[in-house]
């Protein structure tokens, strides 16, 4: 047998998650599927700030029965406001994931403690899960 969560409503979840800190992208979030990110990195500051790129992630969340899955990428954010998976370079790296390994907790941290639902990967994800200690 299958329990189905009740979900609150989507204007408290927003308000929730935008909490988190700035991470919500709020206009390409929807009624169950949130859009967060974080430019963790300069490309270079030697540009006009208008036209500076970052290297960083982009973190996807989906409801199902249960809660919540998620997938996520890494790359570069342009100019243009968009994302393009290329590989973060070694000296990005570092700073790229932390800031990812800082949110995911609080994450699934506040889905599970505020509204007790799962956090779980997606079946399209393509990079490691998060999450599992080794």
């Amino acid at each position: 047998m299958t329990i189905e969560k009740t979900f609150p409503p989507h204007g408290r979840l927003m308000t929730k998650l935008t909490a988190l800190g700035p991470y919500l992208r709020q206009p390409l979030s929807s009624e169950g599927h949130f859009f967060f990110d974080c430019l963790s990195s300069c490309v270079s500051a030697k540009k006009a700030p208008e036209e500076r790129e970052f290297w960083g992630w982009w973190f996807i969340i989906e409801a199902n029965e249960q809660g919540f899955e998620y997938h996520y990428g890494f790359g570069r954010y342009n100019d243009a406001g968009e994302w393009v998976a290329d590989p973060v370079p070694a000296k990005h790296e570092k700073a790229v994931q932390q800031t990812l390994e800082d949110f995911y907790p609080k994450l699934e941290g506040l889905l599970q403690d505020e509204f007790e639902l799962t956090l779980s990967p997606s079946k399209v994800l393509k990079e490691p899960e998060l999450g599992s200690a080794a």
